[in-house]
């Protein structure tokens, strides 16, 4: 049974901002974080194979709605500790795609102590390909489909929904400098002088195709970190939960018997 509701949290600028959550499971929590153009739903697959023993937590932020000093990698990384602070209340695994695993990274290393383990999927922090460059101030379908199927080996896998979706918010007022503003903000966040002072275990899911952030990024994390693990998914591109959703929960449940195993976390209830 999933609950899903919306929870309040303060932008730095003191503004209240809504963010939507979803919740299944039972056990130690897991929080999901999705990318610049994610939704809570890209990480159902993922989360129907897991949360037999754990509880699972997405967190969709409107990224895109940001504006002033609120969109930024700092602000929503702000936002992200706010929601584990206040409604999560312990140690959390955060999973984070993408953007998404650059705010689980920033989290970790600002506040280690809400933070028991990390999964990265194609994380930004370290080397990435912008697809937002050149973006149109009002950015048409036809660039959207090429430039959000550049995130999938298998365009197949892309939904056209995603697309119409994507449209729309970027064709609303400041939705699409919303996007460039938040990429511009990571790409200069480099963590590379960061990453070895975080000792959380941290599972490392890479797609071999990942053209955004390439394998080479997935191996420097794993050689800068003191506790990573690379775990490789063939035929796959950026959005490994999306298009790899059966090996990426394969992954996790592999994870999760290792945390078991060092005490780091009881997944059976």
């Amino acid at each position: 049974m999933k609950d899903a509701r919306k929870v309040t949290l303060r932008g730095v600028s003191g503004k209240k901002i809504e963010a939507d959550v979803v919740e299944c499971g039972e056990g130690p929590v897991v929080v999901f974080l999705h990318g610049l153009v994610g939704l809570n739903e890209h990480w159902d697959r993922v989360v129907n194979s897991v949360c037999d023993r754990v509880r699972c937590v997405t967190l969709e932020m409107p990224l895109l709605e940001l504006r002033g000093v609120d969109c930024s990698l700092s602000a929503v990384s702000a936002m992200t500790m706010q929601f584990l602070d206040k409604y999560i209340g312990e140690p959390a695994v955060l999973v984070g795609n993408s953007f998404g695993g650059h705010v689980a990274l920033r989290v970790t290393h600002e506040r280690p102590e809400l933070v028991s383990a990390l999964v990265l999927a194609g994380s930004s922090g370290l080397i990435e390909r912008t697809v937002v460059r050149g973006a149109p101030v009002r950015p048409s379908r036809e660039w959207l489909v090429e430039k959000i199927g550049e995130l999938f080996y298998d365009k197949s896998k892309m939904n056209p929904e995603d697309v119409e979706r994507a449209h729309k918010l970027l064709n609303e007022r400041g939705g699409a400098r919303a996007m460039v503003k938040l990429s511009k903000t990571a790409r200069r966040d480099n963590m590379t002088d960061d990453l070895a002072e975080i000792h959380q275990p941290t599972l490392l899911i890479w797609g071999r195709e990942d053209v955004v952030t390439p394998p080479s990024a997935g191996q420097g994390f794993m050689e800068l970190m003191p506790d990573a693990k690379l775990y490789w998914i063939d035929d796959c591109g950026h959005a490994p939960m999306i298009e790899s959703p059966g090996p990426f929960a394969e992954a996790m449940h592999g994870f999760f018997d290792d945390l078991e195993q060092r005490g780091v976390m009881s997944t059976r209830n």
